[in-house]
């Protein structure tokens, strides 16, 4: 279940070297954190801090969209 598609790899970060962002804070960091969270809203990708992820855990848990955090 966790395969990689080609569409998908060739999003993910890691794989391509990207800085990620978080899209609720906008920290930076190289690659993929373990402790950072993907989210798939309206066929994008959001990836959301550890911090971000830890203050909205049920919010995420809910499969509520961000935007309403």
């Amino acid at each position: 279940m966790d395969q990689k598609t080609p569409d998908s790899a060739q999003l993910d970060p890691e794989a391509t070297g990207t800085t990620l962002t978080c899209a609720r804070c906008g920290t930076t960091a190289d690659g993929f954190p373990p402790t950072w969270t993907c989210s798939v809203e309206n066929g994008g990708r959001h990836y959301f801090c550890d911090d971000c992820a830890r203050a909205n855990i049920r919010a995420i848990e809910g499969r509520l969209d961000s935007a309403w955090w």
